[in-house]
């Protein structure tokens, strides 16, 4: 199954060259849907015209941010600075309601398309 999801420049450009090999999200009715094999074609904002395809290789499922980061990281500091950021994207209201994922993603053969 083919999901889509939009993604800022910078988180975009990392899975673009490698660096960013799991994308976090509120487990919502939308990620639910979301099974190991499946494909995600990213869009980059603002202009969704730049575009990756990658694998779904496996999925980390927690209660909180902090649960997953702790499950994946081992600096404290680092866990500390995930939470923050993803405060700055989600409420932990919705964080409470939905649970969060973690997807560990690796570039699919036929990653990068352009659309004019």
């Amino acid at each position: 199954m083919l999901h889509k999801m939009k993604l800022n420049e910078s988180p975009f450009e990392r899975i673009k060259n490698g660096t960013k090999t799991i994308e976090f999200r509120l487990f919502d009715e939308k990620r639910q849907q979301i099974k190991v094999g499946d494909q995600i074609e990213f869009s980059k904002l603002p202009d969704l015209q730049e575009k990756l395809l990658v694998d779904v290789v496996e999925l980390y499922r927690e209660t909180t941010f902090e649960n997953l980061f702790r499950k994946l990281y081992a600096d404290e500091e680092e866990v500390k600075s995930k939470v923050k950021a993803m405060y700055e994207i989600y409420s932990p209201e919705n964080e409470e309601k939905y649970g969060v994922i973690g997807i560990k993603i690796s570039l699919s053969s036929h990653s990068f398309t352009n659309v004019q």
